[in-house]
C-alpha cells in the first residue's frame, strides 16, 4: 500500500505544513482521497471555535472498517495485520490476516445485530489487551454503534458511571484477564457495577481466563453460544463523516469523567495521517505500541491507523515486568518488531531493573523507537537511546491528548531533529499559539524562548466535537479560558527555532499570598536539583498566606535534604514559591497513561485519606499507602 501523503524529508515537512496552514482544505482533501469513500465530502471544512463547532468533509458518507479491511483483501487479504502476543510467553501466539480480521468482525457485527444492537447505540467494552477487543471495536463500527471501551483496571463504580452517563444497553467483557502473574475478575466487577446501573440488557462474555463466573439468567450471554452460525459478511453501515465512532472518558477537574467525543471521517484522516507520517512506516514493518487500547493511544495506533494503513501491529496482553523486566525486549526480538512505542513510566521503571535484562536480546530489527503519555526526562530519553536504540533509531517523543485524537507535536522520525525531552514540531495541520495567563500572545524572552500556555488556534481533523451529552462541558473546558482557541491545559516552551517543550499541566495555579504560581513552574524548578527524579506539588488552605505549597519529590539520591530542594525553588523563582513541605517519597499516584492523580495527593496533603476516592485506576494503588505512611 502506497502512502503519497508520507513526508520524507525536511524539505516534504515545511512544505507541507506551509501548505496546511495557508489552504487547509486543499491539504486535507488531498490528504482524504487517499481513503474509501462512498461518497466524496460537499465541503471539507466548517468550524466555529466559539460555539464549538468543527465539521470535516461535512456531506461524505463512509465506514470507518471499510478503509480498515475491506479495501485491503483484494490484494493484501493474507498479510498479517494482528501479531497477539499473550501474556503468558508459553502460550501460543495468534496471528490474524486481513481476510480472518475481517472474518471474525463480521460475525461478531452480526452477533451483535443478532443481540439486538443497532445503529447509535451505545455498547461499552470492558475487556482485557486481546484481540477480540479491538474485533469488538470495529464491529460496533461495522453496523454504526457507537462504542465506549472501559480501561479494563477501571473499578465498579467507575464503569457505573460512564455506563449512566453514556445510557449504554449493552456491554461486552471478559470473565477474566490475565495481568502478570495476577488475574483481573472482569465480569465479577462489571455484576457489581449493574448493582449500581442495573440498566444494561445484554452482557456478552468472552472466555479468556475460564474463571468460574454468575451468569445472570435473560442478560448475559456467553460470546462463543452467540457467534455460533454467524456469517462471514457483513454488510457495512453507511456513515456520515460526521456521526459519532466512539465515546472515551478521560478524567474531569470535578472528578467526574468526561466523555470526549471522536466522530468517523476526520478522526480515521488524522490518526492513519500520523501514523504513517511520525513512524516513517513501510509496508511489512511490525509494529509494536504497548498502550492498552482502553486509552486513546490504543484507539488510535492499535486498532484504527495502523489497519487503516494496513499494518501490521502486535497487541501485547502481558506487562514489562514479567516474567522479569526483559519481556519487552524478548517480545522485540520474537516477532523482530521495527517499531515500538511505550510510555516514559514504562521506561524508567526498567531503568531501575537493570541493563543485564538486554543480556542475548537482539533488538536490531528496531528502526524508531517512541515515548507517549507524557513529557519523557532526558535521563529516561538518553537511557532509552543508547539500551534500546543502540543510538540507531530515531528516538520520536509525542505529545498528544484524548482530545486531539492523535499525535499533534513530535519530531518525525529521521526526517526532523530529536531533541532530548523536547517534543519539537507541530505536525501538518497544528497551528500552536502560546499566550500568557491573560491571553496575550507569548513574548520572546532575551534568548527568543517563548514560555506560556499552550493553545491550538485552528481545527485539525481529528480535535474532538463535544462532551458527550453535555457540550456546554466542551466548550468551557477547552474553548473558553482562551477564546478562539483550543486551550490544551498544558504549558510549554518555544525556542527560536520553533520547537517545543511541554512543561506539564498549568490548570492547577497556586494563590500564595497573592501571588499566582502555577505548580509545573514550581514541578520544574525543583527537578533542575540533581539529585531529584521527579516531583509533583499540590496547593494546600493556608490560614495566612490562603495556599501554601507541598510539594511530593522522588529523589535518586538518599541523601537530598528536603531543605535543599527548598533552597533550589527559592534560587529558582524566588522565595515565595518555596515549599512550606517537602515530603520525600518512593514513588508517585499514576495513572497506565502516565499522568500524575494530584487530586490524591491534595487530599493526603490535607490529611483527608477518607476522600481519596476511587484509586483502582492507578498503575500501582500501593503507593497511595506509602505516602500516607510517609506524611504521618
Amino acid at each position: 500500500m502506497n502512502y503519497p501523503y508520507q513526508i520524507t524529508s525536511r524539505a516534504d515537512y515545511d512544505n507541507d505544513y506551509k501548505n496546511s496552514v495557508e489552504d487547509p482544505e486543499a491539504f486535507w482533501a488531498s490528504v482524504a482521497s487517499n481513503f474509501y469513500w462512498r461518497k466524496q465530502w460537499d465541503k471539507v471544512l466548517e468550524w466555529n471555535f466559539e460555539e464549538p463547532s468543527m465539521q470535516w468533509f461535512g456531506g461524505g458518507k463512509l465506514n470507518m472498517t471499510e478503509n480498515c479491511l475491506d479495501r485491503h483483501l483484494e490484494f493484501s487479504g493474507d498479510a498479517i495485520a494482528y501479531i497477539f502476543e499473550p501474556n503468558d510467553p508459553t502460550e501460543a501466539v495468534v496471528k490474524y490476516t486481513y481476510r480472518e480480521l475481517y472474518n471474525e468482525v463480521c460475525r461478531t457485527a452480526n452477533m451483535l445485530k443478532s443481540q439486538g444492537v443497532k445503529r447509535g447505540d451505545r455498547v461499552c467494552i470492558y475487556m482485557g489487551m486481546i484481540p477480540q477487543l479491538s474485533i469488538a471495536m470495529l464491529a460496533c463500527a461495522r453496523i454504526g454503534a457507537i462504542h465506549s471501551v472501559i480501561f479494563g483496571g477501571f473499578s465498579a463504580r467507575s464503569i457505573a458511571d460512564r455506563l449512566e452517563d453514556a445510557q449504554a444497553n449493552f456491554i461486552i467483557t471478559c470473565d477474566g484477564a490475565f495481568r502478570g502473574e495476577k488475574q483481573v475478575f472482569l465480569k465479577n466487577i462489571v455484576d457489581d457495577a449493574l448493582e449500581l446501573y442495573p440498566h444494561v440488557a445484554t452482557v456478552l462474555v468472552y472466555e479468556r481466563t475460564f474463571t468460574p463466573i454468575q451468569m445472570k439468567a435473560g442478560r448475559d450471554v456467553y460470546w462463543k453460544d452467540a457467534i455460533i452460525g454467524m456469517e462471514e459478511h457483513c454488510v457495512a453501515e453507511e456513515m456520515d463523516a460526521e456521526d459519532l465512532l466512539f465515546i472515551l472518558y478521560t478524567s474531569g477537574s470535578t472528578g467526574k469523567p468526561k466523555g470526549v467525543v471522536h466522530s468517523t471521517a476526520g478522526f480515521m484522516v488524522w490518526v492513519t495521517y500520523t501514523f504513517v507520517n511520525v513512524f516513517q512506516y513501510k509496508q511489512g514493518d511490525v509494529f509494536f505500541c504497548t498502550a492498552d487500547i482502553g486509552w486513546i493511544t490504543g484507539h488510535s495506533y492499535i486498532v484504527y491507523a495502523p489497519l487503516c494503513a494496513g499494518a501490521t501491529t502486535l497487541v501485547f496482553e502481558g506487562i514489562p515486568t514479567w516474567p522479569d523486566a526483559g519481556r519487552f525486549w524478548e517480545v522485540v526480538d520474537k516477532h523482530q518488531a521495527n517499531t515500538l512505542y511505550t510510555a516514559p513510566t514504562a521506561i524508567r521503571s526498567l531503568m531501575s531493573h537493570g541493563d543485564h535484562h538486554f543480556d542475548e536480546k537482539n533488538l536490531s530489527s528496531l528502526k524508531v523507537i517512541g515515548t507517549v503519555g507524557e513529557p519523557i526526562n532526558e535521563e529516561a530519553w538518553h537511557w532509552y537511546n543508547k539500551n534500546v536504540g543502540k543510538g540507531n533509531c530515531p528516538v520520536v517523543d509525542t505529545w498528544f491528548q484524548t482530545e486531539t485524537a492523535g499525535i499533534m507535536i513530535t519530531n518525525i522520525a529521521g526526517v526532523t531533529d530529536a531533541i532530548p525531552s523536547w517534543a519539537t514540531l507541530p505536525l501538518p495541520g497544528v497551528q500552536p499559539h502560546i499566550v500568557d495567563e491573560k491571553g496575550n500572545e507569548s513574548i520572546p524572552n532575551e534568548q527568543g524562548v517563548i514560555a506560556g500556555n499552550l493553545c491550538i488556534k485552528f481545527p485539525w481533523p481529528g480535535i474532538l466535537r463535544t462532551t458527550y451529552r453535555n457540550h456546554q462541558l466542551c466548550k468551557e473546558n477547552y474553548f473558553s479560558t482562551y477564546p478562539g482557541n483550543y486551550f490544551t491545559g498544558d504549558g510549554c516552551l518555544k525556542d527560536a527555532n520553533g520547537n517545543i517543550k511541554i512543561t506539564g499541566r498549568v490548570d492547577d495555579v497556586l494563590n500564595v499570598s497573592g501571588h499566582r504560581l502555577g505548580t509545573a513552574e514550581i514541578e520544574n524548578a525543583i527537578n533542575t536539583h540533581p539529585g531529584v527524579v521527579e516531583s509533583a506539588v499540590v496547593g494546600i488552605p493556608h490560614d495566612i498566606k490562603g495556599q501554601s505549597i507541598f510539594a511530593f519529590v522522588i529523589c535518586n539520591d538518599k541523601n537530598v535534604a528536603p531543605k535543599a530542594i527548598e533552597a533550589t525553588v527559592a534560587n529558582a523563582i524566588g522565595a515565595l514559591a518555596r515549599p512550606d513541605k517537602v515530603l520525600l517519597v518512593n514513588g508517585l499516584p499514576k495513572t497506565r497513561s502516565g499522568k500524575i492523580m494530584r487530586r490524591i495527593l491534595r487530599k493526603i496533603a490535607e490529611g483527608k485519606i477518607n476522600e481519596l476516592g476511587d484509586t483502582s485506576t492507578l498503575i500501582d494503588p500501593s503507593v497511595v499507602d506509602e505516602i500516607i505512611a510517609k506524611n504521618n
